[in-house]
């Protein structure tokens, strides 16, 4: 399993991997304890979300499939 920083009290669950230098043509490096953590290999397809007042976010499109799952799940079991 990949180290990470456990620094400022975070968890396996919450790790802080590094930082990463936008290139002249916008792309990043994953730090590759952050790719191993997460799984993310080359060709993997991304999902990048934000706004102004709290970042952005990189995360797997499965990740909120999953939780779009859930929620609609839940609404089926209140209705």
């Amino acid at each position: 399993m990949a180290g990470g920083k456990h620094i400022l009290g975070m968890t396996k669950s919450r790790q802080i991997f590094g930082t990463a230098k936008v290139g002249d043509r916008g792309q990043i490096v994953i730090p590759k304890d952050a790719r191993d953590f997460y799984g993310i290999k080359p060709g993997d397809t991304l999902l990048i979300l934000g706004d102004k007042e709290n970042g952005m976010i990189v995360t797997k499109p499965e990740v909120l499939s999953d939780l779009a799952a859930k929620i609609l799940s839940q609404i089926g079991q209140e209705g």
